[in-house]
């Protein structure tokens, strides 16, 4: 126990962590050359292609530091808000941290939300300075600025390159040195793992990544999860070198896999306690559950992937413990889910993930928070309660019901000469600034706090622009607070369109309406009738577009002859559009669907 040591690396997104993993591997020896790739710990394609981490990933380094070889188990984790929960799991199953800064950038706003966790779980923490190796590096400032910030000396602070390896063994020796061992056993006899996230395999089930904490896990063991209550034989135990590797089994302290041979996705969750029934241990605490603050309507093109699509995101839940659904049905869409996430990126990469991983052709609705309303009192009682998340059932009439909606608590930190662009930005978005305040080296930290409706309309990507990619963003969630919004249905035809419906804020309902056809009518393919395409609010239609029906020429084949074959044909024509007219039926691609969300404010 002695020669193994827990960490994970945290920090602002795009802060050189997986980069940093990739020089960890190659300079501890534990990946052979020929083996490493950019990005080793990043196994997802969509990982890679948007040089972003997306989901924790655990490994095992094996470290020489003479006389002793040590095993350090490193824990990589995402670095963007809408995965802080990856983060927050990683988290309890290490002992210490190192807190990484990009020293182009200095500390950002997420760097502050990151330290605040792994403070909150008592971790040691070894602050590393990032990129010294690029000239735009301000390694002095940032290191004042992180020295400052943990109140240690400057010394204390270590300085690498991720990209060259400059600094890395230094950093190694430090984790060896810095974060103390696993602590010894409990005294009583038994056995105890946290189970901080999972996996399925078809030929072995589910297999749950564990931390253990007391006793000894071989194959062959009979255990259970302490509070689904669910027994199982381990068929396999082994570490992460970052591919699965068998071994005979885990010890205390150690980081790993258990296959459990269980055939169901839906068990067992992260945070579960592993125990043997013969003498069990004291649960864990387990993890907070995760609250979506977004939530979005998903539903297969083809009816028949409805379970196909079931089962896909009963799988996904498996490895991302953040994802929550439930079935809904549509007149118009038929039988789909309404799930939740923490965010919209998070929304974006799950959507991907059901298309590349499990080959569905999927709709999916516009994005949209929950709101909360409350009845009139009657009788002396309060009133009813109740928490709606999908738009198209957001009443359209909403007098004498109090209404609720989530706010957000955000700490921004800009250049100094961005701050008033910033704060005209504010107006538009309904920000409270509560707190301006210097940060050092030329910077303000500002703290604020917003509707999460506002949040979603693009508010991230516009604060980027009005900085020129200076900014940087985090927050949390804050309480409920009185909504003054309405719902806004789009028309197609004289069709409601559910997929489409938002819930938006009266003062914006106009301007809402107008873009929202205009972009349908860029978006939507030409058909053989004419579109009718129109936004409706406030009990009345507020915008309204034409799309022109497809126009072909059906005598472009004949020659010659007598001109009453080309009349009969277009009369022909005529009365066939005419039907088709009647019937309204439009065709609405699921890519049109998908633009919808991407662009909707």
């Amino acid at each position: 126990m002695n020669l193994i040591r827990n960490f994970s690396i945290i920090a602002h997104i795009d802060h050189g962590k997986s980069t940093l993993a990739d020089r960890l591997l190659e300079l501890s020896g534990s990946v052979e050359k020929r083996k490493l790739r950019e990005q080793m710990l990043d196994t997802m394609e969509l990982e890679r292609e948007r040089g972003i981490t997306i989901k924790m990933t655990p490994v095992t380094l094996t470290y020489n530091l003479k006389p002793n070889t040590y095993n350090l188990n490193l824990i990589d984790t995402p670095g963007h808000i809408d995965f802080a929960y990856e983060v927050s799991r990683a988290l309890k199953a290490v002992e210490g941290v190192i807190l990484l800064v990009d020293a182009t950038q200095g500390v950002q706003a997420q760097t502050l939300s990151v330290l605040g966790l792994a403070r909150e779980f008592g971790l040691k923490i070894i602050p590393v300075v990032n990129k010294i190796d690029l000239p735009a590096a301000r390694v002095a400032e940032a290191t004042a600025e992180l020295a400052q910030l943990l109140g240690v000396q400057s010394s204390e602070i270590l300085a690498v390159s991720g990209r060259t390896g400059a600094g890395v063994p230094a950093l190694l020796a430090a984790i060896v040195e810095r974060i103390p061992p696993p602590l010894a056993p409990s005294k009583v006899e038994g056995v105890r793992a946290l189970v901080f996230d999972s996996a399925y395999s078809e030929h072995q089930g589910v297999v749950v990544y564990v931390r253990v904490f007391d006793g000894r896990i071989a194959p062959g063991d009979e255990l259970i999860f302490g509070v689904a209550g669910e027994k199982f034989k381990v068929m396999e135990t082994g570490i992460f070198t970052p591919e699965r590797r068998a071994r005979p089994g885990l010890e205390t302290g150690q980081i790993g896999y258990l296959v459990t041979g269980l055939k169901d996705p839906g068990r067992p969750k992260v945070g579960e306690t592993i125990l043997n029934p013969r003498a069990p241990l004291a649960l864990f605490a387990g993890y907070e559950e995760p609250k979506p603050v977004v939530w979005a309507s998903i539903y297969p093109e083809a009816q028949n992937d409805w379970l196909a699509l079931r089962r896909a995101l009963e799988r996904l839940r498996l490895t991302d413990a953040a994802l929550s659904f439930e079935e809904e049905t549509s007149t118009i869409l038929g039988r789909g889910f309404r799930a939740g996430f923490l965010g919209l990126l998070h929304l974006e990469i799950i959507t991907e993930r059901l298309r590349r991983e499990f080959g569905l052709a999927l709709q999916v609705a516009t994005p949209t928070i929950g709101y909360w309303l409350i009845e009139p009192p009657t009788g002396g009682q309060p009133g009813e309660r109740r928490l709606v998340a999908s738009p198209h059932l957001f009443p359209a009439e909403t007098k004498g019901l109090q209404i609720l909606e989530p706010w957000v608590a955000a700490r921004i930190i800009v250049p100094e000469n961005y701050v008033g662009a910033v704060v005209k930005l504010f107006n538009d978005h309904e920000v409270n600034l509560l707190l301006t305040d210097n940060f050092g080296s030329g910077r303000m930290v500002m703290e604020v706090e917003m509707p999460l409706r506002e949040l979603m309309r693009n508010f991230f990507d516009e604060l980027k622009s009005v900085s020129s990619g200076f900014a940087s963003f985090s927050y949390r969630p804050a309480a409920l607070r009185p909504a003054d919004v309405a719902r806004l249905d789009i028309l197609v035809n004289g069709e409601l369109v559910p997929a489409f419906s938002r819930v938006v804020a009266r003062r914006r309902v106009e301007r809402a309406a107008n873009e929202a056809v205009d972009k349908l009518v860029k978006l939507l393919p030409r058909q053989l009738i004419a579109i009718k395409i129109q936004a409706q609010a406030l009990g009345r239609i507020i915008a309204a577009r034409s799309l022109s029906a497809l126009r072909k020429d059906v005598t472009d084949y004949l020659y010659g002859g007598d001109i009453t074959r080309k009349m009969k044909l277009r009369e022909k024509q005529k009365k066939g559009k005419k039907k088709m007219q009647a019937r309204g039926a439009v065709n609405i691609p699921s890519a049109v669907f998908l633009k919808m969300i991407r662009s909707a404010e």
